[in-house]
């Protein structure tokens, strides 16, 4: 049996997998949060202008131009605005916990295919640059 059947045990589970996220409460919650936010106009309008005004400016200083203190206040300001805006605000926390969810499920799954079995906790930690010990210790090479 091909594992990409419809009917293939790999297939079966996918679909489970894919019905327990879209029907997990927390999941929903986030899924609202998006949906009221892209029922929002004005937040939607704050958010697609400040986005593309923080492009604007990445693009200007990758290319050597030095920017203004006035234009990174002007974005500041902006960006301040859509922070204090609760919709637009929910929106972008829903959308970071919605790529870490995708993140972490594709993680996961193209480790198995690299490794041939579910990986372990330490596994995922050596992955996320954890190591065996910590490896958030702060210490840093040393000279010697």
């Amino acid at each position: 049996m091909n594992l990409l059947e419809d009917n293939s045990a790999v297939m079966l589970k996918t679909r489970d997998l894919c019905e327990t996220i879209a029907n997990d409460s927390d999941y929903k919650g986030l899924l609202a949060k998006v949906e009221k936010f892209l029922g929002d106009d004005e937040a939607r309008l704050t958010y697609q202008s400040v986005h593309e005004r923080g492009q604007e400016l990445n693009q200007k200083q990758q290319s050597g131009l030095e920017l203004a203190e006035s234009e990174i206040a002007e974005f500041e300001n902006a960006r301040g605005e859509l922070l204090n805006n609760p919709v637009a605000s929910e929106f972008m926390q829903a959308q970071q916990a919605l790529e870490a969810l995708q993140g972490s499920v594709s993680r996961m799954v193209g480790m198995t295919l690299e490794l041939g079995r579910v990986p372990t906790e330490e596994d995922i930690a050596q992955a996320s640059g954890g190591g065996c010990c910590g490896g958030e210790s702060g210490g840093g090479g040393g000279g010697g």
